[in-house]
C-alpha cells in the first residue's frame, strides 16, 4: 500500500502534509508531475517528473497505483480509472471519491467543460481554507490507520 499524488495541481501545503504523514507512518508517498516539485526531505516521499504532455502524469499514476494504494488527485476521470482498480481517492479538499458519487462528479466535470467551451465563464475553485485542509488530514488519516492495520497484519501472519 502506498499513496500516488497527482503534483501538478496539489497546493504545497497538502505536499508538506503528505510527506509528514508518509515519514511519520513509514508508507511510500510518490509525487508524479510534468514539472519539478520540491518536497521536503524523508526517504518515504519522492518526486517523479514525467514529460510533459496531456495526461502523461496521470497515465502514469494509472499504470502504477494498485488495489489498496491511496491516489491523492484533483483530476476527475484520472479518479474514475483508479477507483475501478480498487484504489481510494481523495481530492485535496479532503472529499473521498468513490464508485458511488464519481459518476456524478464526471457529468459535473463535463457540463461544466461545456460550458466553458460555449464561452460561459465559470470561474475556478474557491481558494483552500482550514476546513478543507482539516477535512483532508482526517481523510489522510483514516486511510493511513487502514494501511497500518494492513501492514501489521501483514508482518503477523508472515512471523
Amino acid at each position: 500500500m502506498q499513496i500516488w499524488v497527482d503534483a501538478d495541481a496539489c497546493p504545497v501545503a497538502m505536499r508538506e502534509m503528505i510527506v509528514r504523514a508518509a515519514h511519520r507512518t513509514h508508507i511510500q508517498a510518490t509525487f508524479i508531475a510534468n514539472q519539478f516539485i520540491r518536497l521536503p526531505p524523508s526517504p518515504y516521499a519522492s518526486a517523479r517528473q514525467v514529460e510533459k504532455g496531456f495526461d502523461v502524469a496521470d497515465n502514469q499514476i494509472v499504470a502504477e497505483a494498485e488495489a489498496g494504494d491511496l491516489v491523492i488527485t484533483q483530476d476527475i476521470p484520472l479518479a474514475d480509472e483508479v477507483i475501478e482498480k480498487g484504489v481510494t481517492v481523495i481530492n485535496t479538499r479532503g472529499e473521498l471519491l468513490t464508485k458511488e458519487n464519481i459518476r456524478a462528479r464526471l457529468n459535473i466535470r463535463d457540463f461544466m467543460e461545456t460550458m466553458r467551451s460555449s464561452g460561459v465563464h465559470t470561474g475556478g475553485p474557491a481558494p483552500l481554507g482550514p476546513q478543507q485542509k482539516q477535512a483532508f488530514a482526517n481523510q489522510l488519516d483514516k486511510w493511513l490507520v487502514k494501511a497500518q492495520r494492513y501492514h501489521a497484519a501483514q508482518a503477523k501472519s508472515s512471523d
